[in-house]
């Protein structure tokens, strides 16, 4: 199975990333997730681009994303809502569908006691607008700075709540893949 994350930060050291890098180590065997790197080399989003010949760039993106079994977007808040970055991202995807009924995970990581809450309910309704299948086992981080050291998830309970994130997203792929082989 192939899982590709998306992280909403592009921030050295950034509390996401280490989030990502962190479900990473924690899949199971048989699951390999991919954090995908090209968010900042994104252009600008433009719809009259997009409609004539969409960049490189993002037919990459595109891609990675259709060749996905789920996804899990790690991303802060910025202002109370997703970051800038990860909008342009998501926007260059609405026209292509690679979410469409995709099993689609967000976890939130913040050094505030909200945990980023805002950002994750901001970002769950734009991927719901774009047809995803967000995962109720998606969840905010708060304080989130003292759960994480050396750049991964320390803590231990947090790591154990990212292993059933990501169990949810196993499942949740399999099951849409055991029905696409049976309407097949």
């Amino acid at each position: 199975m192939k899982f590709v994350a998306i992280v909403g930060s592009l921030r050295a050291g950034s509390l996401n990333r280490a989030v990502a890098l962190s479900a990473a180590d924690l899949c199971d065997p048989g699951v390999e997730l991919t954090v995908f790197e090209g968010l900042a080399g994104l252009p600008f989003f433009e719809h009259d681009v997009e409609v004539v010949a969409p960049p490189a760039p993002v037919l990459a993106f595109r891609a990675q994303l259709a060749a996905a079994d789920a996804v899990l977007i790690t991303c802060p808040e910025y202002a109370a809502g997703m970051s800038g970055v990860l909008k342009n991202g998501l926007e260059w995807i609405v026209g292509g569908g690679e979410l469409v009924d995709k099993p689609v995970a967000v976890v939130t990581a913040s050094p505030a006691t909200t945990g980023g809450e805002r950002a994750r309910a901001w970002t769950t309704e734009t991927l719901r607008m774009m047809g995803a299948d967000v995962l109720p086992e998606s969840m905010s981080i708060p304080v989130a700075g003292s759960k994480i050291k050396g750049g991964r998830v320390a803590d231990e309970g947090l790591r154990a709540q990212l292993r059933g994130v990501l169990a949810a997203m196993a499942r949740s792929a399999k099951e849409k893949a055991e029905l696409a082989a049976a309407e097949g």
